[in-house]
């Protein structure tokens, strides 16, 4: 039994020896090919890998430039960097100098950098919650215009719900405050107060939010002017 065992399995060995050999003679061509662009691929895949490291290490460098150059004061050497990005920078760094660049307008000139976040909240290849920061942003530089509305809109529509409503709702508070509006505002602040994912540092300034809308409205009275005393009599 044992030594027929033996002959099966040696014939069973010889057989796939044979299959082997004749899928060699039929497909070796093929089996050589794909083994080339297997070790090409493989090749081209590390180049790749290292050409998008060192261009991520020069974008990093030049936006730590841009930046070192806004800090200094050299606004227009700045921009130049930041464009520059913008249109050659691996994606990731585009995005990052848009971002810097409608910020550092922002700072020079209040609508202009509210357009170009604008137009980053328009962009549908971006996710959603960049989308929304940008909105935020270019919300915050309009709430001191002369028509704060369109502002104050978007921060409602950012605070039912975004990542950012945070932001809105204390923005929203204080918008309501300066114009009067302790009712208002207090409706904001108890939205942030009931939210438990609200920030802490944000919880802390809502105590003293709260304290300002409690003290309602500050009533100045005109001062009047004492009446002087007369004058003590002449002796002689």
């Amino acid at each position: 039994m044992a030594e027929n065992n033996e002959f099966i399995r040696e014939v069973d060995e010889d057989y796939r020896r044979d299959r082997i050999l004749q899928i060699w003679k039929r497909y070796s061509g093929v089996i050589i090919a794909l083994a080339v662009l297997l070790v090409v691929g493989v090749a081209g895949w590390r180049y790749w890998q290292n050409q998008q490291r060192v261009a991520a290490e020069a974008a990093s460098v030049q936006f730590d430039e841009a930046n070192r150059l806004a800090r200094d004061g050299k606004v227009a050497e700045a921009d130049k960097v930041f464009d520059a990005l913008e249109v050659q920078g691996p994606a990731g760094y585009r995005l990052l100098a848009r971002f810097r660049s409608a910020a550092e307008a922002g700072k020079r000139d209040a609508e202009a950098g509210a357009k170009e976040f604008d137009t980053l909240a328009g962009d549908n290849s971006l996710g959603d919650g960049l989308r929304d920061l940008a909105r935020l942003r270019a919300a915050l530089l309009r709430l001191d215009s002369a028509n704060p509305d369109p502002a104050l809109a978007n921060l409602q529509g950012l605070a039912a719900g975004t990542p950012f409503r945070h932001t809105a709702r204390e923005m929203l508070g204080l918008a309501a405050l300066k114009k009067g509006d302790f009712e208002e505002a207090g409706r904001w602040f108890d939205q942030l107060v009931a939210d438990p994912e609200t920030p802490r540092n944000l919880r802390e300034r809502i105590e003293v939010y709260a304290a300002l809308v409690a003290g309602g409205p500050v009533t100045v009275t005109e001062a009047k002017p004492e009446v002087a005393a007369p004058p003590p009599p002449i002796t002689r």
